[in-house]
């Protein structure tokens, strides 16, 4: 998904039937009608350098101005790290591991395995961009809210769920299109994405891929008021 569109973003459009399913295009959001928005994103992402850096742009773009319809200020995160296997920050004295992307609260910045996201980009096409950024600038959103999640669980889904709101957000501002691709490919990697069991307990549960999946479709279908 790009100025031209990503593929693979397109399958989550139709996600199994057990998860509901995303509409072909996110129903009309009253801040997101009237046109294409211009927005101070630059480049096509044609590239894997160029998707990360649209993907981190217009996300940040979108969440400004959902933060300034409630007359509120959204922060942007303070770096943006692109690392290679052992090789990244620490985030509060905890090492960075590698193939992973993470939010860092202490600095205010997300950080994340370039090697494993470019992987993942040359295997299953720029939608794998598409989703782990605005995953993870989701959780630099709940930073600035309201944070009492009892459960990692919970924040990881809601997190899920906001990225599905920004991608509905950004394609009914027309600043992103999604067109039909490789369904297949992309599903089996969805379901990789999930837990293998429902340890909602867990410290570091993330959830099952239905659950991650339904709840990307819940922030698609009904918005950023409904995660």
């Amino acid at each position: 998904m790009t100025r031209r569109a990503f593929a693979a973003f397109f399958l989550l459009v139709t996600l199994v039937a057990s998860c509901g399913t995303l509409a072909g295009s996110p129903p009309p959001d009253r801040a997101q009608q009237g046109g294409a928005r211009a927005t101070p994103c630059k480049g096509t992402g044609d590239d894997f350098p160029g998707d990360v850096k649209l993907a981190r742009c217009l996300t940040e773009w979108f969440w400004a101005n959902r933060f300034g319809q409630s007359g509120e200020t959204y922060r942007p995160i303070t770096r943006f790290v692109a690392y290679e296997g052992n090789d990244g920050p620490d985030c509060g004295g905890q090492q960075a591991v590698p193939e992973n992307a993470f939010y860092c609260p202490y600095g205010h910045f997300v950080a994340y395995d370039a090697a494993w996201l470019k992987a993942m980009y040359d295997r299953m096409g720029d939608g794998a961009v598409y989703v782990v950024i605005p995953h993870e600038l989701g959780h630099a959103v709940q930073a600035q809210l309201v944070d009492d999640f009892r459960y990692n669980v919970q924040r990881e889904l809601q997190a899920d769920c906001y990225a599905g709101a920004t991608l509905g957000g950004l394609i009914q501002a027309r600043a992103l299109r999604a067109e039909e691709g490789d369904e297949e490919e992309l599903l089996v990697n969805l379901e990789a994405a999930g837990d293998p069991t429902d340890a909602w307990w867990a410290p570091d549960a993330h959830g099952t891929p239905q659950q991650r999946q339904g709840y990307f479709a819940q922030g698609y279908n009904e918005g950023v008021g409904a995660c």
